[in-house]
């Protein structure tokens, strides 16, 4: 059993490069968790940090359709919504996944990811160690991230 004291957390980068969505979000999930070390312990954190560069180049699956701008877009991205409720009559909006890629790049990966995550305290401790970037370049080169491909 790990204990907080004990837990050594690791930084990891990886390239959202045409990468399906649901598959990276599931291996984030695990990293971020702890699940990939020998000594994971589910009531303590012991999942490593993770930067995810290039989040506006991921992919949903389904057929490829020619976009302008996009060079992975499916069809499942015209097809996917994703709901918010205000609490008010009449507050419910939905948009498509194309519409977040073009406003909120990152928001698709991290609401999967989000989903992937327990629903606790502990859980929203895990996915504020998930950083998401749109391109290249991200803040955190002073903690050493290795290269981690999935």
């Amino acid at each position: 059993m790990a204990k907080n004291i004990d837990v050594q957390q690791d930084w990891h980068v990886v390239d959202a490069d045409n990468q399906v969505v649901g598959r990276l979000a599931s291996k984030l999930a695990t990293i971020l968790m702890g699940k990939h070390k020998p000594t994971y312990t589910p009531h303590v954190d012991c999942g490593d940090y993770i930067v995810v560069v290039n989040a506006e180049k991921i992919r949903f699956s389904g057929q490829s359709i020619a976009h302008e701008t996009h060079p992975y877009f499916t069809d499942k991205m015209l097809n996917k919504e994703y709901d918010r409720y205000s609490g008010y009559p009449g507050g419910r909006r939905v948009t498509t996944a194309a519409k977040l890629l073009e406003t909120k790049p990152e928001f698709i990966l991290r609401e999967a990811v989000r989903r992937m995550l327990p629903k606790s305290k502990l859980g929203r401790g895990m996915l504020d160690k998930l950083k998401l970037y749109v391109g290249e370049s991200h803040p955190h080169q002073a903690q050493n991230p290795q290269p981690l491909d999935l």
